[in-house]
């Protein structure tokens, strides 16, 4: 009798460590295996060296992996927690701290900017004295992207606000939508006025630390002192994937500063999903929640945004989200990208599902592919072949792409020359936003010179030139008065402005 109490004892004991294991580590679901593989396949499609997925459903965080290596050429592997800048995802962040703040009655949707920003201008008049914190964050002020205000810019995001005011409008007030990204960082300054204290802090300590977002930063400094961070990747000249250079964040952004890994952000995602609410404590009411995931304005739906969402009908933008259909579904996301880097966060609210995708290769639409399949597989709709779809849709852009700088080349006339002598265009030009540009002449052709870029201008026919550039690819006309003086020189986007001549 003894031998077989202590024989049955030994079998209970085995069961219980079998039972405690197995919740330990749960094996693989047919849904965690198919993720993961469709993760394995996208990477390997578009040569992405690694990502970080977190996918969250009904509350709970069902897969959370690290795939692939934080630096091409070695052997580091991503993990769960490996730290990626998560760029424009920042925005929601930015949004979800001002719904805190109406709150607690310390700002309104609708208060004018300036109650909280008093140096912020609009350049026309109207929008001057209408502009809300709504408008801001929904992208519906009328400004053009005007992103060297912010990018690489030699000035602080204050500044970068300061100038913004001083570029015309590209389309009327509330009339449009124009993705513009000083406008968050002027949204960010507004929380630090109302708060009382730096966006950052106020964000670390009212989100961050309520959702357990423990490896979350602001700068890159401080996502290099985690040291678990990945390393920016992108295509060479020869077409490979090599180690490039990383944007650095030398103070927090609201736009898009923010640093942080699959591990916190699936935190972030159960926080949306639960609609302010986390583990029990509520952050944000429901009522200002709704208000961050309501379609304030409508996107047009250009032929590449249609062709990237072709299951899509209507897009529209919310506060630091888009909003968007899908097979018959509402999902709420947003992406976001940097030198090197590319995020992307999705939900579905109805079926309390949310993806996390962080990635390391510069312009990747894999993010999107990975999220369409995993939304096709988590809801049971037929599979489609987004990895193939969409690299079908970027092809075609980088031909018609190709087609404008071909179309360009066609106007060049070989052979002629500006109407005036090369040193009458030379010389310093003006812009309140922009500030001061030089153009110079060096063997033989004229240069353009604006903060630390140093680009050629190349002729095609008359007064214009193409100045040609990974950053600035953009046609400047030269503006010649009736005694043939140069007054102006103008320039198409990333500018989008006029330069004065300086007497």
């Amino acid at each position: 009798m003894k031998y077989v109490l202590i024989g049955a004892s030994v079998l209970l004991l085995a069961g219980l460590a079998a039972y405690f294991a197995f919740f330990q580590t749960p094996p693989l679901t047919p849904d965690d295996q198919a993720i993961e593989a469709i993760v394995e396949e996208a990477m390997k499609e578009w040569q992405v060296p690694g990502a970080a997925v977190a996918v969250v459903r009904d509350d709970e965080i069902v897969l959370l992996k690290g795939f692939g290596v934080k630096k091409i050429g070695e052997n580091q592997k991503v993990t769960p927690d490996t730290v990626f800048p998560i760029a424009s995802c920042t925005k929601a962040f930015t949004t979800a701290a001002m719904a805190i703040l109406v709150d607690e009655k310390r700002m309104s949707w609708d208060d004018p900017v300036r109650k909280h920003l008093p140096f912020f201008r609009l350049s026309e008049p109207a929008a001057n004295e209408l502009v809300s914190l709504r408008d801001l964050v929904c992208h519906r002020t009328g400004v053009g992207p005007h992103e060297l205000l912010w990018y690489q810019a030699p000035w602080g995001p204050e500044e970068a606000v300061r100038r913004i005011g001083h570029v015309p409008l590209k389309y009327p007030f509330r009339s449009g939508f124009e993705y513009q990204t000083t406008m968050f960082t002027a949204a960010g300054l507004a929380v630090s006025r109302a708060s009382g204290e730096p966006w950052h802090e106020f964000v670390a300590r009212r989100l961050f630390k309520p959702l357990r977002m423990s490896r979350s930063s602001f700068t890159t400094k401080d996502a290099l002192a985690s040291g678990d961070y990945a390393s920016p990747h992108r295509f060479n000249e020869a077409g490979e994937v090599a180690v490039a250079s990383c944007y650095t964040f030398t103070g927090p952004e609201p736009a898009g500063s923010i640093h942080s890994c699959a591990r916190d952000l699936a935190h972030w995602v159960r926080f949306q999903l639960d609609e302010g609410e986390f583990d029990g404590q509520r952050l944000i009411s429901k009522e200002n929640f709704a208000v961050l995931h309501a379609a304030h304005n409508v996107v047009p739906m250009t032929d590449f945004v249609r062709a990237l969402n072709p299951e899509t009908v209507q897009v529209n933008y919310a506060m630091g989200w888009v909003v968007q259909d899908y097979r018959g579904y509402r999902l709420v996301l947003h992406g976001g990208a940097i030198d090197g880097f590319r995020a992307h966060i999705c939900l579905v609210p109805s079926k309390k599902i949310g993806i996390v995708i962080l990635s390391n290769l510069h312009d990747t639409y894999m993010n999107l592919a990975v999220s369409n399949a995993i939304v096709d597989r988590l809801l049971g709709l037929q599979p489609l072949e987004w990895n193939s779809y969409l690299r079908s849709v970027i092809k075609k852009r980088d031909r018609e792409a190709n087609d404008r700088k071909q179309r360009l080349e066609r106007l060049r006339v070989r052979g002629s020359k500006p109407p005036v002598p090369l040193a009458n265009l030379a010389g310093i030009y003006e812009h309140p936003a922009y500030g001061q540009a030089k153009v110079r002449i060096a063997s033989g052709r004229l240069w353009f010179h604006w903060h630390h870029f140093e680009v050629p201008l190349e002729h095609i026919q008359a007064t214009v030139f193409l100045a040609k550039h990974k950053l600035i690819d953009s046609e400047v006309e030269f503006v010649l008065a009736f005694d043939r003086q140069v007054t102006a020189m103008k320039m198409s986007a990333p500018f989008e402005v006029e330069f004065k001549r300086s007497r």
